[in-house]
């Protein structure tokens, strides 16, 4: 739930016409998890927790805000943190430790520049040991970029719906821009790290990860960072086999904006 609050006029034209997202799903069964299990929930201690998919057998994909404590703008230890892959009512596929935790090399937690933020809220955990099961597959991460009238998916945990996964199948992206996709996609504290998905004849493939939750002309929208060319970024941080010192940050505060666009942001 890592919340940290603030207001920004987006630079984004009007919104599309949105058509109709489908409703959330709660993936409560074996055979609805079926092929998801390599969406988990990061446990951060304290009751905190973020989504994230697995990419590798040893890697997992969330937003780098997750690695923050959201009051003190201070480093959450990497020991305290966990994922369950397909947790569904107490039980995993598979329980993880967290062996180092790896922002995108632009990210920068206390950063004034909010759309910029969102554009690089990715971070990468090595987990303590591989997940090797064939129930629980790594996911592909997409080569394609978010663009206007997208259809995509999202599996997600979330506040009043921790204990299993919830399936959007069909939501939309309304608009991108400098690498943030504003989507139909219905979000709340806990998502944040939900990967999106396209769907085509390969299976599902990562396109973008859920940032921050908000409002724009009066309805619910989700934010999100798109992969391409970021993910190459972080990839090649990661690949050194370094941790460097994260950038603290400082829970913002604001007030609401009169801007055309006016968005008010809340991290899920």
């Amino acid at each position: 739930m890592l919340r940290l609050l603030f207001l920004v006029l987006l630079l984004f034209a009007p919104l599309a016409r949105a058509e109709e997202a489908s409703r959330l799903t709660e993936l409560d069964t074996l055979d609805k998890t079926r092929g998801w299990e390599g969406v988990g929930r990061i446990d951060m201690g304290f009751g905190s927790f973020c989504t994230g998919a697995l990419i590798a057998p040893d890697r997992v994909l969330t937003a780098a805000h997750c690695l923050f404590d959201s009051e003190t703008g201070a480093r959450i230890p990497v020991e305290r943190m966990e994922f369950r892959a397909g947790w569904r009512d107490g039980r995993a596929e598979a329980f993880r430790g967290v062996r180092r935790a790896v922002a995108h090399p632009e990210y920068d937690y206390g950063s004034s520049r909010k759309v910029a933020r969102v554009a690089r809220d990715l971070a990468l955990l090595e987990l303590d040991r591989p997940i090797r099961s064939s129930h629980v597959t790594p996911f592909a991460t997409a080569k394609l970029s978010l663009r206007r009238g997208n259809e995509v998916t999202i599996v997600s945990y979330a506040e009043d719906r921790s204990e299993a996964p919830s399936l959007q199948n069909v939501c939309h992206v309304l608009e991108s821009f400098g690498g943030v996709g504003m989507l139909s996609c219905s979000v709340d504290f806990g998502a944040s790290g939900s990967p999106i998905f396209v769907v085509g004849a390969a299976g599902p493939e990562i396109v973008s990860v859920v940032s921050a939750k908000a409002e724009a002309d009066g309805r619910p929208v989700a934010l999100a960072g798109e992969l391409r060319p970021s993910i190459a970024e972080l990839e090649a941080e990661f690949s050194q086999e370094r941790v460097e010192p994260l950038k603290p940050g400082l829970r913002l505060l604001g007030s609401p904006d009169t801007g055309r666009l006016g968005a008010k942001f809340v991290r899920p």
